[in-house]
């Protein structure tokens, strides 16, 4: 089965993108479920229910979330509906919503857990080895896909070869910007560091540009507005074998609208 995982998606220039653009891949690709992060799917950032469901219309199956995830106040009431959108597992049990979700295909279920990293980020959070440890402890499902949403590449590397053949596949968000150290690990697990970002080309990872260089040439605070024009969808697809839950092949996704205007 071919299970298509994307990028951190931005704002409504991404998620119109994706709408325009996601159905033919399904097709060309022979996708059976699609997995994407959207915690910046709302303009300014964060995910509302409005932006939630207008990925879910677009044909994503879950959506993860990550650092962003209770940005917006609105996200409080997403996370408590049965609407498949999860925020990082390594929250306190207190923090609405849950870190894990099934995708039931009827002959198949894919269980997808999202991590967050703490190196970099926060700190607070439980750690994601034990956390993960924890979870799978609890967890019967032959095919779980894990979106680590974290800034340390080290981090995210050293997480999936810890749980390298204890999961089908591995994907990092969070950085925008897709690596090209797509592999499937030892144990049979695949993985990628970072998927990357669905959103605007001629951006900083999102950003209008010259807000982004205002902001790190003088320090000052500046509104980080999400940038127009020509788009790109990043991500990955693992092919994984049913009966053994391992990935059998990787592909990177890059598509881009050169006439987007």
């Amino acid at each position: 089965m071919n299970i298509l995982c994307i990028g951190d998606v931005i704002g409504t220039v991404g998620t119109d993108f994706l709408h325009r653009r996601l159905p033919h891949l399904k097709r060309l690709k022979r996708i059976d479920a699609v997995i994407a992060n959207g915690e910046n799917s709302a303009d300014t950032n964060g995910i509302t229910p409005d932006s939630a469901d207008y990925l879910l219309d677009c044909g994503v199956d879950l959506i993860t979330t990550g650092n962003h995830s209770f940005q917006r106040k609105e996200s409080y009431e997403l996370y408590e509906t049965d609407a498949p959108v999860i925020r990082p597992a390594n929250y306190p049990d207190k923090a609405p919503g849950v870190g894990s979700y099934v995708i039931d295909l009827g002959r198949v279920r894919i269980r997808v857990i999202n991590m967050m990293g703490t190196v970099g980020m926060n700190p607070a959070l439980d750690c994601p080895f034990c956390t993960s440890d924890r979870l799978l402890e609890q967890f019967d499902e032959k095919i779980i896909i894990m979106d680590m949403h974290a800034e340390a590449t080290a981090e995210k590397r050293a997480l999936a070869c810890y749980l390298d053949g204890r999961i089908s596949a591995f994907f990092g968000t969070h950085t925008h910007v897709q690596t090209a150290d797509e592999q499937i690990l030892p144990g049979g697990t695949g993985f990628i560091t970072d998927a990357g970002m669905t959103g605007p080309i001629d951006s900083v990872i999102g950003v209008r540009v010259d807000a982004a260089i205002e902001k790190m040439r003088t320090k000052i605070p500046v509104r980080l507005d999400y940038a127009e024009g020509r788009c790109m969808i990043n991500g990955v697809i693992f092919t994984i074998d049913e009966k053994t839950g391992k990935t059998v092949a990787i592909e990177r996704v890059n598509i881009s609208d050169r006439d987007a205007k």
